[in-house]
């Protein structure tokens, strides 16, 4: 019998979006690479009262894109919970967003940090519109040397997908990634597209969204290797 693990994908689910559709496929493609079984559940962000009480039961933590969220402070919690608790996590396209913005509010003590799209009126809008909007678009991102991404991929420089119009203030770059979390991807113009944090075992987030190669059958290498982590566990 192979080993079973439990992942919990925080975010509220749609069967309409692609990430969405992909991310079980994903998941199974990375649970057969490693000879293991993972019980992946949709856990809504209403949900989440508690983290420590709702998320504890799970050996990994995946937040999922496509927001608003329901319970925004939900999904933030969920994510300080993994941070905290040393437990793999994955954060794809709006899951990244929000990862930031706790690392922002509860590291950093900016507690003021926002979402530009859901608080427009925000003083310090951590998430902010894109120059250009990229959705269901391909582009091309740099990795950064060493990092978990890169190592991930095995390559410096890869083409990925997204679905968004929002991503990291570049005027809040300097502060965010000036301690344990740290820049992992750029686009071809420089900008932010990646983070993970070091002395962590795997917390990593990207704006573009890896899971959906599994869409075409391929393995996404992140996905492989976040599957990885969570089948070693505690």
């Amino acid at each position: 019998m192979s080993l079973q693990r439990a992942v919990a994908l925080v975010g509220d689910y749609k069967p309409s979006v692609p990430a969405h559709q992909a991310i079980p496929i994903a998941l199974d493609l990375a649970a057969a690479h490693h000879g293991v079984s993972i019980k992946a559940t949709w856990v809504p962000t209403a949900q989440i009262q508690r983290a420590d009480a709702d998320l504890g039961c799970y050996d990994g933590i995946w937040c999922v894109s496509s927001i608003p969220y329901e319970n925004m402070l939900g999904a933030l919690d969920a994510i300080r919970f993994a941070r905290e608790q040393q437990l793999p996590f994955l954060a794809t396209c709006g899951g990244f967003q929000h990862a930031l913005i706790e690392y922002a509010r509860n590291v950093l003590c900016m507690a003021d940090a926002d979402h530009g799209e859901l608080n427009p009126g925000a003083s310090r809008p951590l998430i902010s519109a894109l120059a250009c909007s990229i959705i269901d678009a391909e582009a091309d991102l740099i990795l950064e040397a060493g990092s978990l991404l890169h190592r991930s991929y095995g390559t410096k420089r890869i083409r990925e997908q997204y679905r968004c119009s929002y991503g990291p203030n570049p005027e809040y770059e300097k502060p965010l990634f000036a301690g344990q979390l740290r820049v992992n991807a750029r686009d071809a113009a420089g900008q932010v597209r990646g983070g993970e944090l070091q002395e962590h075992a795997f917390f990593v987030g990207t704006l573009f969204q890896p899971e959906r190669r599994a869409l075409r059958g391929e393995l996404p290498p992140l996905v492989r290797d976040f599957v990885g982590a969570v089948s070693k566990g505690n």
